[in-house]
């Protein structure tokens, strides 16, 4: 899917966040990646093969308490 030069490594590889924006949703809380990985505003991803990654959020110490 990615055109740059050099290329872009898989969307599984320990580099993936190297990849770049190709389509952005921000009205919609997502962006399609050069990879082919739908990241969400939540931190979580849709990898092409179709499997999730579940987000990565931080509770803040305020709502945590």
């Amino acid at each position: 899917m990615c055109t740059h030069r050099p290329a872009r490594p898989a969307a599984d590889g320990t580099d993936h966040h190297t990849a770049v924006i190709v389509s952005a949703h921000p009205e919609q809380g997502w962006n399609l990646l050069c990879d082919g990985r739908i990241v969400f505003d939540d931190t979580g991803e849709l990898l092409p093969d179709g499997s999730v990654v579940a987000p990565r959020r931080r509770l803040s110490h305020a709502l945590a308490a």
